[in-house]
This record gives structure tokens, C-alpha cells and sequence, in this order.
């Protein structure tokens, strides 16, 4: 049967690579007439390193204030404090320096501003629902009109969409919101910022861009253009980062990596569904605060040998793509990550046994678990994959 389907571009204007950081982020400024920049930036960044202070160098006057208490998984008090801050600044302008809980923190402050949230529980109209089944609704969100700019430190490329995740830390339940504004509407790539960036959290946030790029091969909705950055994206990651592993001072390995985590995101653009290894994932995130590049690590080896009875000859392109053509694809993956010294088991990232039951009910509120190639229609099946990644 011939595939239908509309490939949307993103509302990203630009993405600058390899300019240092502060001079593209002024540029940006300049171009995009804004005066007043509001800073989004990882607290490491700021206690540990002169990052911040170039930043305000380089906007002078315009530069309007800085927020750095944005925690894993992009706690929503955090982003209510942060557009609350950022509106009193007047900024017409949001910048984000760091992983992929402040750029998902950015996404927030700018549709916190334009819907005139200024408390957390004002979120609940916003998030995307996601039923049992796999319906979702999706609630009116204004239009932002302050746009973002982003700077990621790690590898997770979240600034490549305009979905956020934000974790409602009551419920303990990562919620999503979407709206094509949402998107950056430029990044920025600076491989030497990235070197300040823990080695464990740049190397298992490149496994997350794995994911990315292994689900969009997987998918049960392929898109001959996203076959083909998605292949490339496992070519320059998977060099990437064995090369950043072996020296942290690599740069050119590190834009390898950069471009790689870019290229895997074209399936987020072209609607290409993902499939259990994002969707468990998103829920061992919100629920068992397992970093995001720690879930891929786990869990994707785990689903590709759950999906393979339906899906081999799709895994077989993963392989290929890792010039290992004719090796299982859960087994290079796997490889990798011990390659890399990341973890491999639930048992690795802190599960215990009494959590899983939970984390298999909420998957099912996850839309990526309803297009997984192998079909899961009960938390019995979700429970059989995190048995398998124990």
C-alpha cells in the first residue's frame, strides 16, 4: 500500500554550529531585535564555569536576568518561577544554556507567558491527555509571542521539537505540551561549551539520541527521508561518542555528536511515531526520576528484542547503520552502552521490583506505547519488556 503523510518542518529558523556560544547567542539578539534577553541556564554551568559571565558580557544592557534552579525533568514550580520571573524582567527574548531539562524549561517559560500562567496548578489546561487506549486531547494553547533560543550541553535533542516535558512532581507524572512555537526559533551547536558538560551525562544522552534515531528506523510509520538522517545520525553518534569517550577534548567529535543528536530529531518533525523504549521511558523519567539518557540505555536493547519477532528487517538497517551488518541490533546497542560504561538494567538506575507494576499503569498513559511496532494493549505487556530490562 502506498504511504501517505505530510512532512511539517519546524518553526526553527536557524541552527549555528561551531560559532563559540556568547558571540551566536548576541548575533541572535541583534537579528531578532531583542533587548531584553532572559537566561535559562544549568546551575552547574553557573556555579562551575565562566559560561554565564561571557553570556552577560556579550548582551550587555540587554541581557535581563537569569534563572538557574531548573532540576531534572523540568519540575513545573520550577518553570512557573522562572516565567514569573522572566515577565517582571519585561524579556522579549528567552535564551537556554543546558540540557534537556532547561531547554524543556525554556518551551515552558514561553508558553507559560503566553497563557498568562503564574501559579503551577494553572498547567493542568494545558498538557497533552493520554488515555488508556491511546487517545489523546489535545487543549487550546495561545500562541507564543516571545520566542526562544537554545544552547544545549547535552545530547538529548529535545531543542530540535516542540513538544516539552514537564513533571507534575505532586502527581509524579511527566506531562506533555505541545504547539509548533514551542520551538526554539534558533540553536545553537558550540562543541567547547560542551566540554564542561559530566561525561556520563553527555555519553548516556547520546544513547537517548540513539534512541531517537533507532525508533524512527523502527517505526510502524517510516518516512524515506528520516530513514536516511536517522541512519547517518547512528553513523556520527556512534563514532562520536567512542571518540569523545577515549578524549573529552575531541571537539570535532563532539559536533560529530551535536549533528548526530540533529539528525536523529527528524522524526519528531515529520510525525514519525516512536515507540515502548520513549514511552516507558518518558514514565521512568517522571516517576522513578531515571535521567533520560539512563532510561534509552535500558530500555531500548530490551524493546528491540521485544519488537524483533515483527520488525527484523527494520532492526537489520539499525545494524547496518553501525557497519555491523548481520548482528542482532538489540546486542549493538547493548555493546555500546557498556562500551561507554553506562548502565544496562533496571537494577542499574535504582528500580526496585515494588515500582514496576506502576511504572507499567502509567506507561499506558504514554502515546508512544500505542504505536509501538510490536502492539501493547495492557500494562502486562509493558511489565514483560521491564522484566526482561531487570
Amino acid at each position: 500500500m502506498q504511504q501517505q503523510g505530510v512532512f511539517q518542518y519546524t518553526a526553527i529558523d536557524r541552527v549555528r554550529y561551531g560559532s563559540p556560544f556568547d558571540e551566536a547567542v548576541a548575533a541572535e539578539a541583534a537579528q531578532l531585535n531583542a533587548n531584553r534577553v532572559f537566561v535559562l541556564a544549568s546551575g552547574t554551568l553557573v556555579q562551575e564555569t565562566d559560561s554565564v559571565d561571557r553570556l552577560k558580557e556579550a548582551l550587555g544592557p540587554k541581557y535581563a536576568g537569569l534563572y538557574d534552579q531548573v532540576g531534572a525533568h523540568t519540575p513545573r514550580t520550577a518553570v512557573v518561577e522562572a516565567a514569573n520571573m522572566a515577565r517582571t524582567a519585561n524579556a522579549d527574548l528567552i535564551v537556554t544554556l543546558g540540557g534537556g531539562s532547561v531547554t524543556d524549561g525554556g518551551k515552558m517559560v514561553v508558553l507559560c507567558l503566553a497563557n498568562d500562567v503564574s501559579d503551577p496548578t494553572d498547567l493542568d489546561r494545558f498538557y497533552t491527555r493520554v488515555a488508556d487506549d491511546g487517545a489523546s486531547v489535545q487543549p487550546d494553547i495561545a500562541a507564543p509571542d516571545i520566542r526562544m533560543v537554545a544552547v544545549p550541553t547535552t545530547l538529548s535533542g529535545g531543542e530540535f521539537n516542540f513538544t516539552a516535558g514537564c513533571t507534575d512532581t505532586e502527581r509524579r507524572m511527566k506531562q506533555l505540551y505541545r504547539h509548533h512555537l514551542l520551538a526554539p526559533q534558533t540553536v545553537i551547536l558550540d562543541p567547547a561549551v560542551t566540554v564542561h558538560t559530566p561525561e556520563w551525562l553527555w555519553l548516556s544522552t547520546g544513547i537517548r539520541a540513539v534512541d531517537h534515531a533507532v525508533e524512527n528506523l523502527c517505526s510502524t510509520n517510516p518516512l524515506s527521508y528520516v530513514d536516511g538522517t536517522s541512519a547517518h545520525a547512528l553513523k556520527l553518534l556512534g563514532r562520536g561518542l567512542s571518540r569523545v569517550k577515549a578524549d573529552p577534548t575531541d571537539l570535532d567529535a563532539r559536533l560529530d555528536c551535536l549533528n548526530g543528536a540533529w539528525l536523529s530529531m527528524t522524526g519528531a518533525m515529520a510525525g514519525v511515531m516512536k515507540g515502548a523504549s520513549h514511552g516507558i521511558g518518558h514514565v521512568l523519567g517522571g516517576t522513578a526520576n531515571v535521567p533520560h539518557g539512563h532510561t534509552s540505555c535500558v530500555m531500548l536493547p530490551n524493546v528491540l528484542r521485544y519488537n524483533k519477532s515483527v520488525n527484523a528487517e527494520q532492526q537489520a538497517t539499525v545494524s547496518a547503520a553501525f557497519d555491523q551488518p548481520g548482528e542482532d541490533a538489540a546486542d549493538v546497542v547493548r555493546d555500546l552502552v557498556a562500551r561507554l560504561d553506562q548502565p544496562g538494567t533496571l537494577r542499574d538506575v535504582g528500580l526496585k521490583q515494588d515500582q514496576l507494576d506502576d511504572i507499567a499503569r502509567k506507561s499506558m498513559h504514554d502515546r508512544y506505547i500505542h504505536t509501538n511496532p510490536r502492539p501493547i494493549t495492557s500494562p502486562k505487556q509493558v511489565r514483560e519488556i521491564l522484566d526482561m530490562a531487570w
